[in-house]
């Protein structure tokens, strides 16, 4: 559904597909697509402040081929990294409801079983990591919820085998703010390439 703000915006509300390497042992899971952002350009965190926050951070760690990201015609490659989200569409009202996220959760499910080498998951806010959690027990694993706060840089180890690493989201709201510094976001990738055994 688009808002009415955005009624004459025809990229509105479109789904974006994910991107990266499909042999990736690290996924970035986020929260929905931008709605100027990767709803315009058909790639997740291009065209927007939080991408700009972001790819040069996957660039310094490793795992991206150039720190700018501008266009899928821009040449950017991902290596040993997938980037997908919770929810597929810009939601409505900035924030994806809970029929929204279940609606969508089939998609991140059939993804997840396909990238058959992932080791390592970067939650970027807590609704992505509340997303995987939820994916974890559609698994059949039990999730006592109180022992998986979400806080900067926590680590757990999933009952699947999965770890994962939650972290501030690099929305402008918290890059703007200090909330999340380069320095904080960067540790976290580094901190994924060697749970992933990549260094």
């Amino acid at each position: 559904m688009r808002r009415r703000a955005y009624m004459d915006w025809e990229y509105w509300g479109r789904p974006v597909p994910s991107f990266g390497d499909p042999e990736a042992r690290v996924l970035a899971l986020g929260l929905a697509p931008g709605a100027h952002g990767s709803n315009r350009t058909g790639r997740p965190f291009t065209g927007d402040g939080s991408g700009e926050f972001l790819y040069p951070v996957l660039y310094e760690a490793g795992f991206a081929s150039q720190p700018k990201a501008t266009s899928i015609q821009d040449g950017m490659k991902l290596h040993d990294l997938w980037i997908t989200s919770v929810g597929r569409c810009a939601p409505p009202g900035n924030k994806p409801t809970p029929e929204e996220l279940r609606n969508c959760s089939p998609w991140l499910d059939q993804e997840m079983a396909l990238l058959r080498d992932l080791r390592v998951v970067v939650c970027l806010g807590r609704i992505a990591f509340d997303g995987l959690l939820a994916h974890e027990q559609r698994g059949g694993s039990r999730i006592v919820r109180a022992e998986f706060p979400f806080g900067h840089g926590n680590e757990f180890t999933l009952p699947s085998g999965l770890k994962t690493i939650t972290s501030y989201h690099p929305s402008l709201q918290n890059t703007n703010t200090g909330k999340l510094t380069k320095v904080m976001f960067l540790k976290v990738f580094v901190r994924a390439r060697e749970l992933a055994g990549l260094n």
